[in-house]
């Protein structure tokens, strides 16, 4: 059994005692994993970082068994974000977030191109944590629906206005309105205007807090609780680091 593909460095971890167990997002393979020859040499090691878009090759005897991966390095994000630890924070935490809730070995290209997306969106030289923690709302966003349990946001479940769209009933899933929602709104998720209309841009920090506060209800509800694992320490970490800059930013 053989294929190539490229992808998107989501882990390695020691394998053995030379060796690097690798995990990436592929394009057309889905959550792949395999062991790479001699992964934790200096060389290797270098191409084998979280982010980095590698050429692969898979090879094993059964489509069932871990493989062999050999690679080349295509791009690395990593020169620009070097230093920048909210830059590597938000890393960590998109790339955990894909790991933890994308089955192996299904594929799904549209949620590699959106990932591939947002880890150039953190090369970018004027982006903020904002920008980054609304991507990444996006893309759990995404896939919740690759997943099958996308959210209904088009419409308000009780009125079926698409305006003023400010809430998510935890229960259904779906869009409520400002004023609909308005007496129920201590029971109901948060629906920050960039999700829906607007341009990504637009989120603050606060929007980008309650964007990834519904998101993660859903995919702890769905995905996370199911798998017994619960929510990647990375992302974890990547929102006290920004609800703490959101609270020093309102501060007078």
């Amino acid at each position: 059994m053989e294929w190539q593909d490229e992808g998107i460095v989501l882990s390695a971890n020691r394998f053995g005692e030379h060796d690097a167990l690798l995990e990436l997002m592929t394009r057309s393979h889905g959550r792949a994993r395999g062991y790479v020859k001699a992964g934790m040499s200096r060389r290797n090691k270098a191409n084998l970082q979280v982010g980095n878009r590698l050429s692969v090759s898979w090879r094993a005897r059964l489509e069932t068994n871990l493989g062999r991966f050999t690679h080349e390095l295509i791009h690395s994000p990593l020169g620009l974000m070097m230093g920048d630890g909210n830059r590597i924070s938000a890393l960590s935490a998109i790339t955990a977030v894909v790991a933890s809730t994308m089955p192996e070995r299904e594929p799904h290209e549209g949620l590699f191109e959106r990932l591939e997306a947002v880890v150039a969106l953190l090369e970018e030289s004027d982006g903020d944590i904002a920008l980054w923690a609304g991507a990444l709302a996006k893309l759990e966003l995404a896939i919740l629906k690759e997943l099958g349990y996308g959210l209904d946001l088009s419409q308000c479940a009780g009125t079926g206005t698409t305006e003023n769209l400010r809430y998510v009933s935890p229960k259904t899933g779906r869009a409520v309105s400002l004023e609909a929602g308005g007496p129920y709104k201590g029971k109901l998720l948060p629906l920050p205007a960039f999700m829906t209309e607007g341009q990504l841009a637009d989120a603050s920090m606060h929007d980008a807090l309650d964007a990834l506060r519904t998101t993660g209800y859903f995919l702890d509800r769905f995905v996370w609780v199911v798998s017994g694992k619960g929510m990647p320490p990375a992302r974890d970490r990547f929102l006290s680091t920004l609800s703490r800059l959101a609270v020093s930013q309102s501060s007078p």
